[in-house]
């Protein structure tokens, strides 16, 4: 099958002299590994990263004039997705725009849910990225800030402990020659396996919590103290400024303000002791202010939406297992898609 559809095919076959194998000893001159080309091999995995595997077969008839079963799209995605994997360090495309990239290095870093036949399952996803900066931002106005978007992006991602992914998140780094210093910021939403990567694999980095997971603290606070209503996000509004101008001591004061109402004023002093707690553990993390100054990112929004994209809507369909050693390169794939090394992968296997 080609990319233009069937072609019919006829060649001699015949043994190695040495292994005594049979074979079509043209077939690697003239680019034919099984019955798919290697263009037609293309298509149809880039038709499996978008859409389930049963539906990639329509799709392909419908933008081709040919099609395939839904077991092949499966197999050639999973080939696919192995192999860009393994010539991964061949790759130039990403490397070199890293290199010519304006604007600060990001390391966003977070973890999504797959179903395996095992259960659910972890899938710890690292997104670098290269980001311009915005205009200067007060506290009170970062929500309404231009942000300008990742000039380039790179995804790694894999079914594995902590303790594997960070060796994983460094190699990719020094793939790109992201430096891992002072000028790179790693950006998460607190879970405790991030920052021991951040500090054991970049530990000269700047280390960020995604504000709206720090927010959603004091979020938490309000709701038990006053319950829904117009009392709760008036004090929301202050303390989240509050927080953004000064982080942790920013959030003492707001949780110390005075409250008329003595019943909430209880119901917050109850929950104050947790916030403070969590917030405390995070003080290096905090700067948002000042960050904010230098139009920078304060929030880890980049691999939540990479995660929503690739793993959310692609991988948890309905009834959807998937072995845990296909997840990774999968979502590696679907990122690899979108990037200047799609082409340049597809050509290292006709080389």
């Amino acid at each position: 099958m080609t990319a233009a559809g069937p072609v019919t095919v006829r060649r001699s076959h015949g043994y190695c002299r040495d292994c005594g194998q049979p074979g079509f000893a043209a077939d690697a001159l003239v680019g034919l590994d099984g019955w798919l080309t290697l263009r037609a091999r293309g298509m149809v995995a880039l038709a499996g990263l978008s859409d389930p595997f049963r539906k990639a077969g329509p799709l392909l008839e419908a933008l081709a004039g040919w099609s395939v079963c839904a077991e092949t799209v499966r197999r050639c995605c999973h080939r696919a997705a192995a192999d860009a994997r393994a010539r991964r360090g061949e790759l130039d495309g990403l490397p070199e725009e890293f290199a010519t990239a304006g604007g600060d290095r990001e390391l966003h870093i977070d973890a999504g849910k797959v179903n395996t036949p095992g259960g659910w399952r972890d899938v710890k996803v690292a997104v670098f990225a290269c980001r311009e900066r915005g205009e200067p931002a007060l506290p009170e106005d970062y929500e309404q800030r231009d942000l300008p978007g990742p000039g380039v992006r790179c995804v790694v991602a894999e079914v594995e402990e902590a303790q594997a992914f960070g060796p994983r998140c460094l190699r990719e780094a020094r793939r790109l020659g992201v430096a891992a210093d002072g000028s790179l910021s790693v950006l998460g939403d607190g879970a405790e396996w991030i920052w021991n990567i951040a500090e054991q694999h970049f530990a000269e980095a700047t280390q960020v919590l995604d504000v709206y997971h720090g927010v959603e603290h004091l979020a938490g606070a309000a709701r038990e103290a006053f319950g829904p209503g117009p009392a709760m996000r008036e004090w929301l509004d202050k303390a989240r400024q509050k927080l953004i101008a000064d982080g942790y001591d920013g959030a003492c004061r707001a949780l110390a303000e005075p409250i008329a109402d003595a019943e909430a004023r209880r119901r917050m002093d109850g929950q104050a002791a947790g916030v403070l707690g969590y917030l405390g553990g995070q003080k290096g993390r905090l700067g948002y202010a000042e960050r904010l100054r230098r139009g920078q990112a304060i929030g880890s929004g980049l691999v939540e939406g990479t995660i929503k994209q690739r793993v959310n809507l692609r991988l948890k369909r309905a009834a959807a297992r998937w072995l845990p050693h296909h997840v990774g390169p999968f979502v590696e794939m679907m990122a690899l898609a979108d990037s200047p090394e799609w082409p340049e992968f597809w050509g290292t296997l006709a080389a």
